[in-house]
């Protein structure tokens, strides 16, 4: 079982990318980024339920850290930044993870004055949202991407 093909072929099956450092940055970190982008949505939307789960810490800040901080390396490591220097590369991918973040929970505090105060609803339609703007800031990016030169 120590066969590196077989760890490859396993990895690949299951859409995993090995374990580099590159990897790690720009395609483990965004992940977990979603991940918590989505703990985050239904944290603002139904906040009774994250303090059933975590009582005695407030999550928030974490989740959003870890938003902030796979949704900068996302943007960071995207072709139409690939030109630029980092420092500029680094404000410009910070300036975008700041924005969509704080803009989603601005979004999920409207979402959640004007639906009715039903548990299931509120987290469903947080993380329904929340999937509908990571889909849209993907595919923006995808967009503002294929409109750079590529290099041959």
């Amino acid at each position: 079982m120590s066969d590196p093909e077989c760890k490859v072929s396993l990895c690949s099956k299951l859409g995993l990318k090995p374990l580099t450092s590159e990897n790690l940055l720009f395609y483990y970190a965004p992940a977990q980024g979603v991940l918590s982008y989505t703990a985050l949505s239904i944290n603002v939307m139904n906040p009774s339920l994250v303090l059933r789960i975590f009582p005695k810490r407030d999550i928030t800040n974490i989740l959003l850290f870890n938003t902030l901080v796979g949704t900068g390396l996302y943007l960071y490591n995207r072709p139409h930044l690939a030109i630029l220097p980092p420092k500029e590369k680094l404000v410009y991918s910070a300036f975008g993870a700041v924005t969509f973040s704080l803009g989603s929970v601005l979004i999920w505090a409207i979402i959640r004055s004007v639906v009715p105060q039903n548990v299931c609803l509120c987290t469903v339609c947080g993380i329904g949202s929340g999937l509908a703007l990571i889909k849209i800031g993907k595919s923006y990016s995808n967009t503002v991407d294929s409109s750079v030169e590529k290099k041959p």
